[in-house]
């Protein structure tokens, strides 16, 4: 059979997708009328409450005489602040993926023993089946990371004598395991990919039992496996800040939704994985960097305000860039005035592009940061006030520390598993009911026609 045939979208396609479109659409004012939350958010954004939960929370308002007030954004894991979190183990010149991933899971601090346990444990489980990776990841490598990572984890199922057990030692198990794995799974695929696909040399580093999960990163990605303390820390605090985000965002509840069915962990976290992978969700710090490098080039006079509110225009306009008028890295579907993430990641951004010298490259973020929303707020509408938020940043920094463009995404997932697991162990622990909304049924009803008595489609 013609390869082609997997890929080629013929006429007689696109004319089958014209009438599925026809038959699909749902007119805008049909979800006013029946009340219906599109994309289970009303029209002030406030997310329709569909669970509790207690491994985070994201505040971005307060009530003020019965009225809610926007805010500086807070993000909280556990009932910790995530400033202090990042504040405590910077001061301590400590790497702290690892004991937030602690924190979120068992809902405590760990004490210096427990720490040490714990990423002994990690550091055990750092370790594929034999062959895997010439077996699975070195075959039929994807152009796309995500779904190279969410094979490698369907995979891992075969591997698994207890994959369907769904006791909660057993699924802690499997998701320590997963946590581990990722930056393995993520950053081998990559590997193959940029071997047979565009011809570089192949490296395939073991991890080190002694690194931490940022410093393996970088170790086992580089050729040289050399890495500065500077970059190691802020790729840590990167994880850090992408590691969790409430159970209202896209991949979490995902994970709580398919989690209520009582399928394998694996199911779970691939799903997760697709949700990630998703333009709207996990790949907007792609957009971000993609953006600024057109800026840089249709931009003379990097600190020239007129012309930097000019292209920003332009990108609302649909005039630049990819034409989808967006500014990508500006806004959040839950913060307003601030996103702690960008904040508190603004200031090591600020540090490692003095070590990479490029303080120029820094000043155009910051001035975009100042002047996206005053633009913003000139040319649209908006409901609420607007502010960069963490992709903005993390994009620059994953620039700045040479990762390719295609491993975005999944240093997002090697963080945000953490949270991942911690929810599907909370939803577990609850034993709740599946997780099943209500749709309405707005068509009408009809009688079968007969097919010698069928009008063939306009």
């Amino acid at each position: 059979m013609d390869h082609n045939v997997y890929s080629e979208v013929t006429p007689e396609i696109v004319q089958l997708a014209k009438l599925s479109e026809k038959a699909d659409i749902i007119e805008t004012e049909l979800f006013t009328k029946y009340d219906v939350k599109r994309g289970l958010r009303d029209l002030n954004g406030k997310g329709v409450l569909a669970g509790l939960t207690r491994i985070s929370d994201v505040r971005a308002n307060k009530m003020v005489d019965g009225v809610q007030v926007p805010i500086h954004g807070d993000l909280f894991y556990r009932g910790y602040n995530v400033k202090d979190l990042v504040a405590g183990f910077t001061k301590d010149n400590r790497f702290g993926f690892e004991e937030t991933t602690y924190l979120l899971l068992f809902d405590k601090l760990p004490a210096k023993k427990e720490l040490e346990d714990f990423t002994n444990l990690l550091s055990y489980y750092r370790s594929l089946p034999t062959s895997f990776v010439r077996d699975i990841i070195m075959k039929a490598p994807s152009k796309d990371m995500m779904n190279t990572l969410a094979r490698s984890v369907l995979t891992l199922y075969s591997y698994d004598d207890r994959a369907d057990d769904t006791t909660l030692p057993n699924v802690l198990r499997q998701s320590l395991q997963l946590i581990s794995l990722f930056p393995l799974l993520s950053i081998y695929g990559y590997q193959a990919y940029s071997h047979y696909h565009d011809g570089k040399s192949l490296y395939i580093h073991s991890s080190r039992p002694e690194l931490s999960t940022a410093e393996n990163i970088l170790h086992i990605l580089r050729p040289d496996s050399s890495y500065t303390p500077l970059e190691a820390r802020i790729l840590d605090i990167a994880l850090v800040l992408h590691m969790e985000h409430g159970g209202g965002n896209n991949s979490t509840f995902t994970t709580h939704v398919v989690t209520s069915s009582l399928t394998d962990t694996y199911s779970v976290i691939a799903a997760a994985i697709g949700s990630l992978k998703g333009p709207r969700h996990g790949g907007a710090n792609i957009k971000v960097v993609q953006m600024f490098e057109d800026m840089k080039k249709e931009i003379s006079d990097w600190e020239d305000e007129e012309q930097v509110a000019a292209y920003l225009a332009r990108l609302l306009h649909k005039d630049a860039f990819d034409h989808a008028g967006l500014i990508y890295g500006v806004g959040h579907a839950v913060y307003s005035k601030s996103d702690p993430r960008a904040v508190i990641f603004k200031s090591f951004v600020e540090k490692l592009s003095e070590e990479k010298g490029l303080q120029k490259e820094f000043a155009l973020y910051s001035l975009v940061e100042k002047l996206a929303p005053e633009v913003i707020t000139k040319e649209r509408q908006i409901y609420k006030g607007v502010s960069i938020n963490v992709d903005f940043y993390s994009g620059f920094v994953y620039h700045m520390l040479g990762l390719p463009l295609e491993l975005y995404t999944p240093i997002f997932a090697i963080a945000r598993i953490s949270g991942w697991c911690a929810h599907r162990m909370e939803e577990l622990a609850n034993n709740g009911k599946i997780i099943r909304p209500a749709y309405k049924a707005i068509g009408e009803d009809r009688s079968y026609t007969d097919v010698s008595d069928r009008k063939k489609s306009s």
